[in-house]
């Protein structure tokens, strides 16, 4: 199994920006002394090109973080000013998310620190997502491999309202979600499969969701492929999650979608999703732990 990452430069942000401390750099360490993968199993992710964008977002919208030609408004609806680190950020975010993919289809699993950017449309990004890293990756796949068929299952703790829109009535790909109810995003796009869950709902209630979910989706899908948003958000930790589920119960979510595919015979890749406890080395913990999960069952 590989594991992908991006050594980017960290982000220009005003004094008193509230964007979470930067995760990456810490899980990526934790990665590297992890002592789990060979040197030639990590690999930096290259960013993503123009016309691998161009396959979800729109000549205008790329042009516009490309250039920096974003409006006040247009960046408060992302959340992050724009900046060139932005730019490479967000592209070397898609890049990743296309390496573990291909990965995963030749080797049985890939996985990329990061992305699960699941909030971008094609006209606009938000939520701290300024591309939409797994769209674009399922767009690549959809061209060089004709008739493929893939399971997006996004255990982020928000809803994937990009996601499930850029792929609404696309019959070859299943976009499966289970997220807090209430949280952002407040308007909510319909995916193939949603299952909402009220505040508070714990560790039963969420697996439970998940087991159902896939036992669902997957025979229905006939899918060649699964791409899982792990997130760290629905930990109780979480000043954006809200669901109240501890890390032992995310052992278990990742345990879960695991084995499911696994029993399948389908191929994974992994993006992080999101995290953002107030300890960031919880979200470290919890990233991390997806991560050495994949490498058990698929490595």
């Amino acid at each position: 199994m590989k594991v992908f990452y991006a050594d980017t430069v960290p982000l220009s942000l005003p004094a008193g920006h509230r964007f979470p401390a930067p995760k990456y750099p810490q899980l990526r360490q934790r990665v590297f002394d992890s002592g789990l993968f060979s040197p030639d199993d990590l690999v930096e992710a290259q960013p993503a090109t123009k016309e691998q964008l161009l396959l979800v977002h729109t000549p205008e919208y790329v042009d516009k973080v490309f250039t920096g030609g974003l409006s006040e408004r247009e960046q408060r609806r992302i959340g992050l000013p724009w900046s060139p680190e932005l730019l490479d950020r967000s592209r070397r975010a898609v890049g990743g998310a296309i390496a573990a993919c291909r990965c995963a289809l030749e080797e049985g699993s890939g996985v990329y620190l990061g992305g699960g950017t699941h909030h971008a449309y094609p006209d606009h990004g938000e939520g701290y997502c300024v591309f939409n890293d797994v769209a674009v990756a399922v767009r690549v796949l959809q061209k060089e491999q004709k008739g493929i068929k893939i399971v997006i299952a996004d255990c982020d703790v928000h809803q994937g309202n990009g996601t499930a829109f850029i792929f609404s009535g696309d019959p070859d790909v299943f976009a499966f979600s289970v997220h807090g109810e209430k949280n952002f995003p407040f308007h909510k796009e319909k995916s193939s499969l949603d299952i909402a869950l009220p505040d508070g709902s714990g560790d039963d209630v969420f697996l439970q969701a998940v087991d159902h979910g896939l036992r669902e989706i997957i025979p229905q899908s006939s899918a060649d492929l699964v791409i899982y948003i792990a997130g760290a958000d629905p930990y109780s930790g979480d000043r954006l999650g809200r669901l109240g589920m501890s890390k032992e119960g995310l052992k278990q979510r990742d345990e879960l979608v695991f084995e499911r595919c696994r029993d399948a015979r389908l191929p994974v890749a992994v993006v992080m999703g999101g995290g953002y406890a107030k300890n960031i080395e919880d979200v470290v913990d919890i990233h991390m732990q997806t991560v050495s999960l994949a490498s058990r069952y698929f490595g």
